[in-house]
């Protein structure tokens, strides 16, 4: 009975790290059913954009209230769960406080950790407020409602809870100390729970360890829920915002890339020496699906993005399209394609591996021309993204399909488009008189 918690703790402990291993494995498969991407290019570049955006949250504070808020929930619950290490190693050797030895160094981390989830209670307890109470606008639309809405209060309370367990633990564990219990050597330093230790003064020994060993395991089965629920939920982007910014476009934002098998007919049409009566090469490549419909017809970091995205909403707030009233929500984009993705996922564990079609798709099915349409391609969206993801980029792929599969644009697109092809300019003027603007008075 005496190695009982600590078997306890490790099949808890392996269980939690088993499933989370399981989740990352089905994320990963998922994000490569995108279509090969080579981004190996410019390393230095791209290090220095996941230091700078990633860790370091420079786009974050363009907001300063919500971005200094974040910074601080951000950098608490990664510093404060450096205590997980001495948390795993006491559950596993059955010690108490193991890294107490480093004296003066331990007493600073604590009452920095102590800190930190004081000021994380704070900024969680104000995210709070602004969607709940305040009602900000950018939380309020329609891709909001149900899950996106509970999900985004649920890890607020999430977080919440651990950071009072956390104190709760310590105040407890404060108050042992000064009593002299056994085992509870006088160890940390705990500027904010020995606040909370006066509550406990009355209590006898075994009434606080009770206290702080339910807390204490409250507090790392909270950690390993809260680790495994990552993945269903849009904190996700705390583990994926770092690749999500390394693989992040570098061109200009207005380049857009053109198709091979275009690019290539447009070289021959131009080519003074082609002969365009030769024969067709024999085995010649089939020209690939133009754009996309679905998720499979999308690149892997298109995939990667649409897990990345945190529903913040800073994207669909800065839209024109949106702000006026048409129905594109770039962040909607990006939570379809997601969906979509996950539904392709959840088909193919049941077969196996195997995708069966079941006669539904990205486009018309999650996503429709008329938000398609509605896209000026303005790139506002793509610069308000605080962790460099491309709406855009699946918009206009999506479009390229309508255009070039389905011959699917608007009236007014293809009559520029015809117009191109037989006057060499987007208007309904012969050649000859494209310049009799210039001799008007």
């Amino acid at each position: 009975m005496q190695y009982l918690p600590n078997i306890i703790f490790i099949v808890l402990l392996v269980a939690g790290i088993g499933f989370f291993v399981k989740n990352v494995s089905r994320l990963k498969r998922n994000i490569f059913l995108g279509k090969d991407a080579d981004l190996t290019d410019n390393k230095a570049q791209r290090w220095t954009n996941m230091a700078k955006i990633a860790l370091g949250q420079t786009k974050m504070v363009v907001r300063p209230i919500a971005g200094i808020l974040h910074i601080i929930v951000y950098v608490g619950f990664i510093i404060i769960n450096i205590e997980v290490l001495e948390i795993i190693l006491d559950g596993i050797l059955g010690t108490h406080r193991l890294f107490s030895v480093l004296g003066p160094v331990y007493d600073f981390l604590i009452g920095s950790f102590e800190i930190l989830a004081f000021l994380v209670i704070v900024a969680v307890i104000i995210f709070w407020a602004r969607r709940n109470i305040i009602k900000l606008k950018r939380f309020l639309k329609p891709e909001m409602k149900g899950w996106p809405k509970q999900d985004g209060n649920l890890i607020l309370y999430i977080e919440l809870v651990l950071m009072v367990l956390f104190l709760t633990m310590n105040g407890a564990d404060y108050q042992l100390q000064q009593m002299g219990a056994e085992h509870y050597v006088n160890a940390g330093s705990y500027p904010i729970s020995s606040y909370i230790a006066p509550f406990f003064q009355n209590m006898s020994v075994s009434t606080l360890i009770l206290i702080e060993r339910t807390a204490w395991w409250l507090h790392i089965a909270g950690i390993l829920f809260f680790l495994n629920y990552l993945y269903y939920s849009k904190h996700l982007h705390i583990l994926l915002a770092f690749p999500n910014t390394y693989y992040g476009k570098l061109t200009s934002k207005g380049q857009f890339k053109n198709l091979d098998a275009v690019t290539n007919e447009v070289r021959m049409m131009m080519d003074p020496e082609a002969d365009p009566y030769a024969e067709p090469v024999e085995d010649a490549a089939v020209p690939d699906k133009f754009g996309a419909s679905d998720v499979q017809d999308l690149s892997w970091v298109q995939l990667l993005n649409a897990y990345t995205c945190t529903e913040c909403g800073r994207c669909t707030s800065e839209c024109p399209a949106n702000q006026t009233g048409k129905k594109l929500s770039p962040r909607k984009i990006m939570m379809d394609t997601r969906d979509r993705l996950e539904e392709v996922g959840a088909i193919m564990d049941k077969n196996k591996g195997e995708f069966v079609d079941d006669g539904k798709q990205l486009l018309n099915d999650y996503i429709t021309p008329e938000e398609l349409w509605a896209c000026t391609s303005c790139n506002a969206c793509v610069q308000a993204c605080p962790i460099s993801i491309d709406p855009l980029s699946i918009i206009m792929d999506m479009r390229q399909y309508l255009v070039m599969e389905q011959s699917a644009a608007p009236s007014d697109l293809n009559n520029m488009m015809g117009n191109i092809e037989n006057n060499g300019a987007p208007w309904p003027f012969n050649q000859m008189d494209r310049l009799n603007w210039s001799k008007e008075s």
